[in-house]
């Protein structure tokens, strides 16, 4: 079991930064894939960032060239520096952790984190 704590998250003006973080238990932190996911009210779960067990990252297109993922294996932590924030940015962001065993997927997530976007 894989225990995501987030934290960071709050409110800001448009145009401002935040940058999240999340804290995972365990000892196997560098093998998983990690990634951010965020959900606005009446909307579905949509990825936001991916960094793998090898440092690989992808975006989603709304937040390329403003968010950056990244991971600390040494500390056990992934973080998401978002900038140029938008209104539209609103939403809970969830830390999600994705493990293989025995070619079984395990995915364990946060409970959330709540970003406002708004002046």
């Amino acid at each position: 079991q894989v225990q995501l704590v987030e934290s960071g998250g709050g409110l800001v003006q448009p145009g401002g930064s935040l940058r999240l973080s999340c804290a995972a238990s365990g000892t196997m932190f560098n093998t998983y894939n990690m990634a951010w996911y965020r959900q606005a009210p009446g909307r579905q779960r949509d990825m936001v960032a991916t960094i793998s067990s090898g440092s690989s990252t992808n975006y989603a297109d709304s937040v390329k060239g403003r968010f950056t993922i990244s991971r600390d294996n040494a500390k056990n932590t992934v973080s998401l520096q978002m900038d140029s924030l938008k209104p539209e940015d609103t939403a809970v962001y969830y830390c999600n952790a994705v493990q293989w065993r025995w070619s079984t997927r395990y995915d364990y997530w946060g409970q959330g984190t709540q970003v406002t976007v708004s002046s």
